[in-house]
Parts: C-alpha cells; sequence; structure tokens
C-alpha cells in the first residue's frame, strides 16, 4: 500500500447502496465487534437509509474511504462541544480484508490533516474502548497521546472494558504531519 492507494472523498447519490449494504444489511456485521459493540446496532432497510441522503451526500463530517474504486470504510466527525471547538473524529474499516494493512491509519492521517486544516481546531481526537487495540495503536502510531482512561464504563459480552479517550493538538500535529507522511 503507498498513501496514494487511500482516497478520501465526499460520499455521492452512487455510494449509498455499497454504504447501506456494509453498515445496515446485516444484522450484525463483523466491524460493528471493534466499533463500539456495547451499543446496540439496528438492521435497517435500503429505503430507510435512502431517506437520510440528504445528510450524506456532499457531506463536511461524513466521508466515504476509497481504495482501487472500493468503499471500504467512512470517516467522520462530531462536535463535542462546537463552541470550544471540541471535536471528535471517527473511522470505521466496513471489510474486514482491509484491516491490519494501514488503511486505516493512513485514512485517519489524512482525514485530522484535513480537519486541521478547514477548521480553526485546537485539538482533534476519538473515544475508543479497551477491547479495540487496534484503534489505539493507531492513534499512537500517529503520535496521539491517549488523554483519558475511564476505568471499566464500557459492558460488552459480560466484561467491563475502559474507554479510551486519544488525541492531538494542531501543534504536536504540525510538528509530526511531515514526519506520518514520510514513514508511511
Amino acid at each position: 500500500m503507498t498513501t496514494s492507494d487511500v482516497l478520501l472523498r465526499p460520499v455521492k447519490e452512487e455510494d449509498l447502496r455499497e454504504l447501506w449494504k456494509h453498515i445496515y444489511q446485516e444484522k450484525s456485521p463483523e466491524w460493528k465487534k471493534w466499533d463500539a459493540p456495547y451499543f446496540p446496532h439496528e438492521q435497517i432497510s435500503f429505503e430507510t437509509f435512502h431517506k437520510k441522503r440528504e445528510s450524506l451526500i456532499d457531506s463536511d463530517d461524513f466521508w466515504a474511504i476509497v481504495v482501487n474504486g472500493e468503499i471500504i470504510g467512512s470517516v467522520s466527525y462530531y462536535w463535542e462541544h462546537k463552541p470550544s471547538q471540541w471535536l471528535e473524529a471517527g473511522i470505521v474499516i466496513y471489510n474486514p480484508g482491509y484491516w491490519n494493512g494501514g488503511y486505516g491509519t493512513e485514512a485517519l492521517r489524512q482525514w485530522i490533516t484535513r480537519l486541521f486544516t478547514i477548521m480553526p481546531l485546537v485539538r482533534v481526537g476519538y473515544t475508543t474502548w479497551s477491547g479495540n487495540e487496534r484503534m489505539i495503536k493507531v492513534g499512537e502510531k500517529l503520535g496521539m497521546k491517549m488523554e483519558a482512561r475511564l476505568r471499566k464504563c464500557r459492558y460488552y459480552n459480560g466484561i467491563y472494558y475502559d474507554s479510551i479517550r486519544m488525541g492531538v493538538l494542531r501543534e504536536e500535529w504540525k510538528h509530526l504531519e511531515g514526519k506520518n507522511s514520510v514513514n508511511q
């Protein structure tokens, strides 16, 4: 893989069926076992999903991750507290065939760079859980810091896990950005 193999782009109308297949077609998709599995996942029809198209197509806060013309995942952000510019990012690689290949790391690197470029943010972060060690490693590879570990507050399959907050400040990212793009 090279960094040029990973493309982030806004969602288009013609992407909706593929995204629905990845996200909502199955009752228990494999990716959901790693992406906040303690929150319920609701299987919905394509027609129901299609009604959300206005909030998905050409959105600023939800983009497709594309490799070789195939949507393999998505990146997103939401405001934890907009008045203080506290933004949280998200990433999901839906296709397990692309796990552990560096695609998520590269997509998140591009997404964080974009967010710092288009918004006056001081910090970009994300929240995961201690059961998703790959997601913690992605943040560490990108130079993010573990900013918080809330112990035993996520309950899944009879086990308590920690909630993990990773983050990077703008000045840290500027320093790391050249390093991250060179070492891929």
